[in-house]
């Protein structure tokens, strides 16, 4: 049974624009496993991050 949240490294991140709420405040993000996830605008490049694997969503910054 594989965990259900896990933590992967952020390998690509576009710099989040301020002010766009047309995505509700998140931008897309590819981790180091090569998924692609919805993240919040803080996310940079290089951050741990914690993925649910049961829903694919971002939990939290490490």
């Amino acid at each position: 049974m594989s965990p259900i949240k896990v933590q992967l490294k952020v390998k690509e991140s576009p710099p989040g624009v301020k002010g766009d709420r047309a995505q509700g405040g998140t931008k897309s993000a590819t981790l180091e496993s090569g998924a692609e996830i919805q993240v919040p605008l803080f996310i940079e490049e290089g951050d741990i991050i914690e993925i649910n694997t049961e829903t694919g969503e971002y939990v939290k910054r490490v």
